[in-house]
């Protein structure tokens, strides 16, 4: 296993991972324990959930899951550095009350002491904000963090979904605060959604930030969607029939399976490889349902790309060039 810093702090994390949105909703609890037990004892020590994970009446449920594998020992809690996320509502549909979402210092409070209970754990070592709150001033929100980590109930904090100016002045609110601030940035990024590369991507680095990307495979489309619905003789579905039902989106899709193809490379394992080229990335989620896809995402820190490949790429899909010249005077 591969491993780096968490932006400017001296944390180090595996250079992927492990997502667990899946687990409740698609992977059941023991499919789901097999998989974290695999992961750890492929040395990945990274683990992202959120407390809204489980979704509809299930939320919660992923971080419930994660606390009964916590449970049984063996050390796991002790390897693994611990990532969640708070900010929607936690509260079952007709139930929601004012001050149960979002980032006030109220439901930040509440949000972190029903994660620990849930997760079976004493600290969360990355706290994330899964949303910017624009309706709470960042001096609240530092003087409920640093409080939370006085009480040594979380380790930093990061973002997630943040546009690169709140990243500023996130920052710039902690340092007048004498606070540690955001310490990482989780955003979409990958081949097909570049835009990160604009202003998150530069404001992170500028102040810090290990950037974590989510949908490294673009909802699928990146994992060989092409190939597959034609030799596994299934029908697309949901955002992928979308995507290849538009003829340009279809041809692009086209040429990176077979740009990869020529080269006798997995078009997923190359994707996940590709972002572990890009500046600032600490390492992307991977969000397995089974044994085998987590296997894939593994052979993935062992990939490298030719430099014939890694331009076919950005011939395939172009970035915004680099910030701010490609976009701005």
């Amino acid at each position: 296993m591969k491993y780096t810093q968490l932006g400017r702090t001296g944390l180090k994390v595996s250079r992927l991972v492990l997502g667990t949105m899946n687990f409740g909703p698609q992977t059941n609890e023991s499919d789901s324990h097999a998989i974290m037990d695999s992961a750890l004892g492929a040395g990945l020590n990274f683990f992202d959930t959120a407390n809204v994970y489980g979704w509809g009446e299930n939320k919660g449920r992923t971080e419930e899951i994660l606390g009964t594998w916590f449970a049984q020992g063996g050390g796991r809690r002790d390897k693994v550095v611990l990532a969640t996320k708070m900010y929607g509502n936690m509260a079952a549909e007709g139930d929601a009350w004012p001050n149960h979402d979002k980032l006030s210092a109220v439901n930040i409070r509440r949000a972190v002491d029903a994660s620990l209970k849930r997760l079976q754990t004493d600290h969360i070592d990355l706290y994330q904000f899964h949303h910017v709150d624009r309706d709470t001033p960042f001096e609240e929100i530092w003087q409920a963090i640093d409080v939370l980590v006085q009480q040594g109930k979380i380790l930093y904090a990061g973002s997630s979904n943040f546009p690169g100016y709140k990243i500023a002045q996130a920052n710039e609110q902690a340092a007048r605060c004498g606070s540690l601030g955001l310490v990482s940035e989780q955003c979409i990024y990958n081949l097909a959604e570049r835009r990160a590369e604009m202003e998150v991507i530069p404001a992170a680095q500028e102040y810090g930030l290990g950037v974590i990307p989510w949908s490294p495979l673009h909802g699928g489309l990146l994992g060989g969607v092409i190939r597959k619905t034609t030799e596994g003789g299934r029908r697309a579905s949901g955002r992928a029939a979308d995507a290849l039902a538009d003829a340009a989106t279809r041809a692009q899709l086209q040429s990176y399976e077979d740009l990869l193809e020529k080269h006798g490379l997995e078009p997923g394992e190359a994707a996940l490889a590709w972002l572990l080229t890009r500046p600032g990335i600490t390492g992307p989620i991977v969000g397995p349902r089974t044994a085998e896809q987590l296997d894939s995402a593994l052979r993935a820190l062992e990939l490298e790309l030719p430099e014939a490949v890694l331009t076919g790429l950005d011939e395939i899909f172009p970035g915004p060039g680099p910030s701010p010249e490609a976009f701005a005077w």
